[in-house]
């Protein structure tokens, strides 16, 4: 009685036997061809992505790790409001959007004046301006 499978050809069942034959011997490559195999996983604590000078991960020179996160929830809710803004203006927005609490304290705390973008913002309430090395 033959073996083979119903949906496939027997060029096509003699190609999955020869690729799975290392899985049914046990202990072997599943893939009949090396370039097939997957890449093995870095151990645990080693480098497993490599970034290119000034791009590496963390805070930038010039801002605390709390001044990002808060710079990123004000991008988060003020982004998309029509710059220049004035105090008024992204109150406003930010009652539209319907923004949180420490959003809206935040911009309440700005100078009267108006802003370009959120890093003006974000630099008007002290959270540090990054420092660009180029």
């Amino acid at each position: 009685m033959e073996r083979g499978s119903d949906k496939h050809g027997p060029r096509l069942d003699e190609e999955q036997k020869h690729e799975t034959e290392g899985m049914v011997r046990g202990g072997g490559t599943t893939h009949a061809e090396e370039w097939k195999e997957p890449e093995a996983m870095p151990a645990p604590g080693e480098e497993s992505q490599s970034y290119p000078p000034g791009h590496e991960p963390g805070t930038p020179e010039g801002i605390t790790q709390r001044g990002v996160d808060v710079r990123s929830d004000l991008a988060k809710w003020l982004s998309d409001a029509h710059w220049p803004a004035s105090k008024h203006d992204l109150a406003g927005h930010i009652a539209r959007v319907d923004a949180p609490d420490e959003v809206a304290d935040m911009v309440d705390s700005l100078p009267e004046r108006r802003f370009a973008n959120v890093a003006e913002v974000a630099e008007a309430l002290g959270l540090g301006v990054e420092k660009r090395r180029w």
